[in-house]
């Protein structure tokens, strides 16, 4: 066995040793650890007493986990609050982030720099947010991206909306205010601002401010021709011989 081998060695029993320490501190104050063997949590990680760690969770930098709350199965956070009573469901990464009180996150959730996600609120599966303000009771649950987005209290984002905020030079800001409700598949052009109240109709690209309590759709009509599919294949059957 070479020198190199057995200082690689040493560092893994140190680090070993020093999570195994780390995991006793905690579960002596009162945190409820799943599943120790697998828990990382560095030092200078807050755990509040009465918080959940669930299995293949790892709490990095300067991470704050408050009474109540429950983290994981195999979750990442680095220099993330995660306030009273919140989840952080599986498989999720959060970096540099804010997770307020009562709000849930995933699985399957990606919450980027300069986040925040309000009281309350829910950010679903597939959801990626990038410096985005997520107000109080607001929900993002499937399969979006808000990237420079400032959305208020108790809207709704609809499965597949994403927020165009890069022009491929500068980045530019999209704002939804309160109790507005985008439909699925939306496409937000930035910079651009829903008024509170309002509505942008599912799979719209919205180009333009939309008023609060109006009404925004940006699709092509739907064009309907009965008996269509029936007179394809009937022209495309292959001619038969007497």
């Amino acid at each position: 066995m070479g020198p190199d081998r057995s200082r690689e060695e040493a560092a893994a029993k140190a680090e070993r040793q020093s999570r195994e320490r780390r995991v006793g501190e905690l579960l002596a104050a009162g945190v409820l650890v799943d599943d120790p063997a697998s828990t990382h949590v560095a030092e200078g990680v807050v755990v509040e007493p009465g918080a959940r760690l669930r299995a293949f969770t790892i709490l990095e930098g300067e991470t704050v986990v408050r009474a109540g709350a429950s983290v994981g199965p195999f979750v990442r956070l680095v220099d993330v609050l995660v306030g009273a009573g919140a989840e952080i469901l599986d498989h999720c990464l959060l970096r540099q982030c804010a997770v307020e009180e009562r709000a849930s996150v995933g699985p399957f959730s990606h919450v980027r720099p300069e986040s925040r996600i309000g009281a309350g609120a829910r950010v679903g599966n597939f959801v990626e947010l990038k410096k985005t303000d997520l107000g109080p009771r607001s929900k993002a649950s499937h399969l979006s991206y808000l990237g420079d987005a400032s959305i208020g209290p108790d809207v709704n984002i609809g499965a597949g909306t994403i927020t165009c905020n890069y022009d491929g030079v500068r980045k530019h800001p999209t704002r939804v205010e309160a109790r507005a409700f985008v439909g699925s598949n939306a496409i937000l052009v930035a910079p651009v601002t829903i008024g509170p109240g309002a509505y942008v109709a599912a799979g719209s690209t919205v180009t333009e401010d939309v008023p609060g309590d109006a009404l925004a759709l940006g699709r092509a009509r739907q064009v309907t021709k009965p008996g269509w599919a029936q007179r394809r294949r009937e022209a495309l059957a292959p001619k038969t011989k007497d």
